[in-house]
């Protein structure tokens, strides 16, 4: 059982994640470290993927880098919101031909069997296809109170996307382009066991957080928690116990400024953020303006291994303008953290091509 202060422990989380002062050197690399990028549609900055990006890689990235290796060189594929290295398709082929089945689906695929063979057909004939491009022949609708109520084209492609029948092979503006898996992924891929591969999963995680709990809140698009991978650790002053990466241990790293999307993983658990950073925060564009605390789309703003604030800013890219229209300290900033954290908006304003307004 490993004995860590919580400042060793915050640090192991932000080397973890990529966000010390030693940046990596590529795209490929940071996906392979962080083991996915969450995809959002949110671009009040930036989209989430390509602003989790520049954190890591600073201004030499590009968002096209991510969709060459997307749809050209194939070296990346993106599964349910999420973009990983094609070479962990593997830990998934095993899910796929499981292809967990919950009561609804199953009932709601029984009754639209011709349905998704319709789908498949269709996508064997003239794909790659835009969803709205697919005939929805759907004998049974999907019934759901939220935004994908009757979306039966969509639903239907999501499943078999899940069951790896179908693919993600591009897209067309913003839009995805669907197609059969057989032409998206490689013919080659290894299947592993189904308890190997999620056992592989947990260790990638973990590698990528640092530090994390064996079971904890889940997330509706990946796992917070990472089941026995690495070694019990227990943090000074934080209840309960922790899991946490080996190879992380005894390391020195210096820290830096950063600018967090909401969906960045040092924050996405936010439970772990309160245990171990006292960070408290909450995305608020589904809320009110009036109930907000910190802006639509605030951005956690990390300084060496603490995160000490949030900032209010919007691209406008129409004007031409990068907004910040707060700054929120969660902690008195010093000048020189008030410093860092100017130029920190300089440079993504730079890097978004646009005038930065205060």
């Amino acid at each position: 059982m490993h004995r860590l202060g919580v400042d060793e422990a915050r640090r192991i989380a932000v080397r973890a994640q990529l966000l010390d002062a030693d940046r990596p050197a590529g795209l490929l690399g940071v996906v392979d470290r962080l083991a996915f990028l969450q995809l959002d549609p949110t671009a009040a900055v930036a989209p989430s993927a390509d602003l989790v990006l520049w954190t890591r890689l600073g201004a030499a990235y590009r968002p096209e880098e991510l969709r060459r290796a997307l749809d050209v060189d194939r070296t990346l594929f993106e599964l349910h919101a999420c973009v990983r290295p094609m070479a962990d398709l593997r830990l998934f082929r095993a899910r796929m031909q499981r292809a967990p089945e919950y009561l609804r689906p199953r009932e709601w695929l029984a009754a639209n069997r011709a349905f998704a063979a319709d789908v498949v057909a269709r996508l064997r004939a003239d794909g790659p296809l835009l969803s709205k491009e697919i005939p929805d022949t759907a004998a049974v609708p999907w019934a759901s109170t939220g935004w994908t109520g009757n979306r039966n084209v969509t639903q239907m492609l999501e499943v078999l996307a899940g069951r790896g029948e179908v693919a993600i092979g591009g897209r067309r503006g913003k839009q995805r382009l669907w197609d059969l898996a057989e032409r998206v992924y490689p013919s080659d891929v290894e299947v592993l066991p189904f308890a190997e591969a999620e056992q592989e999963r947990d260790r990638r995680r973990l590698r990528a957080l640092g530090i994390a709990r064996s079971r904890t809140d889940q997330s509706s698009v990946e796992a917070n928690d990472v089941g026995e991978a690495g070694e019990p650790a227990v943090v000074d002053g934080v209840p309960g116990e922790w899991r946490v990466d080996p190879d992380q241990l005894g390391r020195t790293s210096t820290g830096r400024t950063a600018l967090l999307s909401p969906f960045d993983r040092l924050v996405h658990d936010r439970r772990r953020a309160l245990e171990l950073f006292g960070f408290e925060y909450t995305l608020e564009m589904y809320k009110p303006a009036a109930a907000r605390r910190w802006g639509y789309f605030a951005l956690p703003v990390l300084h060496a291994d603490r995160l000490v604030g949030k900032v209010d800013a919007a691209a406008d890219r129409r004007a031409g303008t990068f907004t910040v229209a707060a700054v929120h300290q969660d902690v008195p900033f010093t000048p020189a953290v008030t410093e860092d954290v100017d130029a920190e908006l300089a440079a993504l304003a730079d890097w978004l091509g646009l005038a930065l307004r205060r």
